[in-house]
């Protein structure tokens, strides 16, 4: 098997389809790790709430008048926020013109379309900022070069638009990445657990746990897909892990079948018969001997299962019992925009449901190179 992954590999990168859908799993993999580095909205979740511009179309561009919190958050390591985040150290207030005085800035708070109101916010609430202390304003002010106006006002472009809560949609969605690909891994890697277990078990040794087995299989292949997982979300509960678990749990029955009609075909061959021969027990043979040279196949559908569970995953969410808000999922983001489809603002629900296509498509090319370059009769 070792002789041969070389040249499987070198039939891959000569597949104009398989490098198509490696790229862009490889993109989304980036996408998934740096979501909290690269997004304009780094808060956990990418939930960023500023109800003033929420539903603005793509391209939509607003100033913001960045005043600080208090208390300030509490610093945070470079791994947590490649995990979870960065909790905002400011509140965006959305603003038109502005103007900064002796003892305070004076803004135009942008309200609605064409509707401002004039306020001002005191300076000390930024040397709160400067200083690191509430203390820091009671003495004199900070000087003109300690104090710098201009880092308090900023202007960002949201380039795919905002959801009805003002939330960059780019970032909501760069961020969803991570749970496409988290579930399709989870559920590939229980899939193949079970499967390869429960599969080798009935393909090797047959009889009545062949028999037990296959009932078993015949069973959970005849209930439909999205009803067992409404069935395995409801005993286990609604939430972020509960619903890798369940989409999990459903798909392992391909594999199982595919295996057990592997090791069928492959239990008396002779090199399988040759290593009972030379007395090595059964775990042996099935782990160095048989599952080596049918794991062509089973790489075959642990891809198509991947894109899959994408599939299913946004069909729960958007159903509403899969990953549950603030988290962002694609299918989530579909049932909350889709009625913007026929409005003048598409991109909140076309957004989301290209970028489930691209990542499905994705697997599934990268399935059918595997399955092309693993069939020695082409």
């Amino acid at each position: 098997m070792s002789t041969e992954l070389p040249s499987v590999w070198l039939k891959l990168t000569r597949q104009p389809s398989s490098i198509i859908g490696g790229i862009i799993a490889i993109f989304a993999l980036l996408l998934a790790i740096s979501g909290y580095w690269i997004s304009a909205d780094s808060s956990p979740d990418a939930n960023r709430m500023i109800v003033e511009i929420a539903n603005r179309p793509s391209g939509f561009r607003q100033r913001f008048l960045l005043l600080p919190k208090s208390p300030q958050p509490p610093k945070i390591s470079w791994w947590q926020r490649t995990l979870n985040g960065q909790p905002d150290r400011f509140s965006y207030i959305p603003i038109g013109t502005y103007e900064w005085t002796r003892d305070s800035v004076i803004v135009e708070q942008f309200i609605d379309e064409e509707l401002y109101e004039t306020k001002a916010f005191p300076l000390t609430l930024f040397y709160t900022d400067q200083v690191g202390t509430s203390q820091g304003f009671n003495s004199a002010q900070p000087s003109a070069n300690a104090f710098n106006p201009n880092r308090y006002i900023t202007e960002q472009r949201f380039l795919l638009g905002t959801d009805k809560f003002g939330r960059d949609l780019l970032s909501r969605l760069i961020i969803g990445t991570r749970i496409s690909l988290l579930v399709g891994g989870i559920a590939m890697a229980l899939s193949l657990t079970i499967g390869l277990f429960l599969g080798s078990i009935a393909g090797y040794y047959g009889g009545k746990w062949d028999q037990a087995i296959m009932w078993l299989i015949n069973v959970i292949w005849s209930i439909p897909t999205l009803l067992l997982v409404f069935a395995i979300t409801l005993l286990l509960g609604k939430g972020f892990w509960q619903v890798f678990i369940a989409v999990g749990l459903t798909m392992w029955v391909n594999v199982a079948r595919l295996v057990r009609g592997q090791l069928i075909a492959t239990r008396n061959l002779e090199y399988v018969e040759a290593a009972r021969a030379l007395g090595y027990r059964d775990l042996r043979i099935l782990l160095k001997h048989i599952l080596p040279n049918i794991l062509g196949p089973v790489l075959v559908v642990a891809a198509a299962n991947f894109a899959s569970a994408i599939v299913v995953e946004a069909g729960l969410s958007f159903l509403g019992v899969g990953v549950q808000p603030p988290q962002p999922s694609w299918g989530a983001m579909i049932k909350e925009n889709y009625n913007f489809i026929i409005t003048n603002n598409p991109m909140l629900a076309l957004a989301p449901g290209f970028a489930i296509m691209l990542l499905v498509l994705a697997f599934n090319l990268i399935g059918n190179g595997i399955r092309d370059a693993l069939d020695v009769r082409t």
